[in-house]
């Protein structure tokens, strides 16, 4: 089942600016956030390639002249995994975060659930189109 909603597709191609975007950021940033934040650069580095591979499936979605529905769907799982990923960093000692450093994996989790639910609501606009 594939449809071309608006808001769906919108929020796809802004979700892979920003996460392409915020990949940069991590790989180019990566001894500063050593310090300021505790991230190890190991951690920066990996999460870094990490947002930039999924920025490319991001946008690959995005351009499906009929975007899938299961494509969206797994974009949603993603998105909701990786948010729970962020606050669970935030909350416990697995990553020696400064105070700063847990406040900015709380920030990007509420950025991740933002862009999760307005894909998750242009995903069930589809599915109830289809009806």
């Amino acid at each position: 089942m594939t449809t071309t909603p608006e808001l769906l597709r919108t929020t796809l191609r802004v979700d892979s600016w920003s996460t392409g975007a915020f990949g940069v950021v991590m790989l180019a940033g990566a001894t500063w956030f050593d310090g300021l934040l505790g991230l190890p650069v190991s951690w920066s580095v990996a999460l870094g390639i990490a947002m930039l591979g999924g920025a490319a499936v991001l946008a690959l979605i995005a351009g499906y002249e009929r975007i899938p529905a299961r494509s969206a769907g797994a974009v949603v799982v993603v998105n909701t995994l990786s948010c729970v990923g962020l606050v669970v960093l935030a909350c416990t000692d697995v990553v020696g975060l400064t105070g700063l450093g847990r406040a900015f994996m709380v920030v990007g989790a509420v950025v991740v659930a933002v862009f999760g639910e307005f894909e998750f609501v242009g995903l069930r606009r589809i599915l109830g189109a289809a009806r």
